[in-house]
């Protein structure tokens, strides 16, 4: 079998539901990666990138450009295709866009593996250590205590056994204070720390003791704020405080673990294996969050997952993009011992539904990763050719 075309799309899909990610009625892109064959077989994968339509372009270009790279190459091939995109790229730099490019392509390549031999990948990739795959969702945003306490209840309600939230970008976005792709201080106001505080406090009595809260702090913080912020929480039971300061320095992240009193997660923003060794043998983090869409792919997200087995610290993937973005995550996950949950945007996932042939099926607040071949979804090119936003 040869690789004969491989082909960026950046879709624009659904309506999104108030809140997290995108507002009441904003349409979120999409960035899908097909890889066709001589025996026609056709390979999907997923980038989905933040913040939006200008990384998603950046990225599609970076794919048109290494299609001719990859043309005639044996799609089995996976490990040698992984290594020759990542050496292309070795004087600019190997992380960050040029693994999310890899990310979208190995993606690929392993749903055609799988469906060259008939076989789900995670039969590929050792087989299934459970037979679901539990979630953490996230709930829409609001701007009151009351709203963000409802909008909690709701996913409860629907099966979700543990929620994530950051209050207090909800809160900053309410008053035009804060914004998840910007870092300039690092402070907080008052008034919004405050209010954060008071959701959380509002949601914990919402859900229950027995529900698990995760609190997300998106790198937005100075070490002294970052701390404050989560001893504040600590009172209300949260599992962990994820990213609490900028991804780039090591140093601030042990400033804040060394103070912070609640579990810590990182990883969404660290790339490969190579990024991934300082936390480890740093012991800055209890949890680690890869995504599978930006970090490598496949074959990386199962490597990490390796190497933290070794250190028993349990991963869960930072999967809340679009479906191939969850499905590719969630077969590694069934395959790995040191697995918690496998984040995902909401219990239900009816706005995938446009993009796919058959849904994606969620039961008790767990996925059940579909049986077919490859990844076991199809992505409907009726769609796809209807919604494409064409390149700039």
């Amino acid at each position: 079998m040869k690789i004969t075309d491989v082909r960026p799309w950046i879709v624009t899909g659904p309506p999104t539901e108030p809140g997290l990610p995108g507002h009441a009625g904003e349409r979120l892109h999409y960035v899908f990666v097909q890889v066709d064959t001589d025996e026609g077989l056709t390979g999907w994968g997923e980038i989905t990138t933040y913040p939006g339509l200008v990384a998603n372009r950046a990225i599609a270009a970076m794919l048109r450009e290494v299609r001719p790279v990859l043309i005639g190459h044996d799609p089995a091939r996976i490990e040698a295709i992984w290594h020759k995109l990542f050496r292309l790229f070795t004087y600019m730099g190997t992380r960050g866009a040029t693994t999310a490019m890899i990310s979208g392509i190995d993606i690929a390549l392993w749903d055609l593996r799988g469906q060259a031999l008939g076989q789900p990948i995670y039969e590929l990739l050792g087989g299934p250590l459970r037979e679901t795959v539990p979630l953490y969702v996230h709930f829409a945003y609001s701007d009151t205590p009351e709203e963000m306490a409802r909008h909690a209840r709701g996913q409860v309600d629907l099966g979700a056994r543990a929620i994530k939230t950051d209050p207090f970008l909800a809160a900053g976005r309410a008053s035009g204070a804060l914004d998840n792709t910007t870092y300039v201080g690092g402070g907080l106001d008052p008034a919004t720390e405050q209010t954060g505080v008071e959701m959380i406090a509002a949601v914990r009595e919402a859900v229950g003791p027995q529900v698990e809260i995760l609190i997300d702090a998106h790198g937005l913080y100075n070490v002294p704020t970052a701390v404050r912020l989560a001893n504040r929480l600590a009172p209300y039971n949260i599992t962990w405080f994820e990213e609490p300061v900028p991804p780039e320095s090591y140093h601030a992240l042990r400033q804040a673990r060394e103070q912070i009193p609640v579990p810590m997660c990182v990883g969404e923003r660290l790339h490969t294996r190579f990024e991934f060794v300082p936390i480890f043998e740093g012991r800055l983090a209890d949890f680690i969050m890869p995504d599978v869409t930006w970090t490598g792919g496949i074959t990386e997200l199962k490597k990490i997952a390796n190497m933290a087995e070794a250190y028993y610290i349990p991963i869960t993937p930072h999967d809340a993009s679009g479906p191939i973005n969850i499905l590719a995550g969630a077969h590694v996950s069934l395959t790995v011992p040191n697995f918690y949950r496998l984040e995902a945007r909401r219990v239900q996932f009816d706005f995938y539904n446009a993009f796919l042939d058959e849904p994606l099926v969620v039961h008790d607040g767990a996925l059940h990763v579909p049986r077919r071949p490859g990844l076991g979804l199809s992505l409907n090119l009726d769609y796809l050719r209807a919604h494409e936003v064409k390149p700039g």
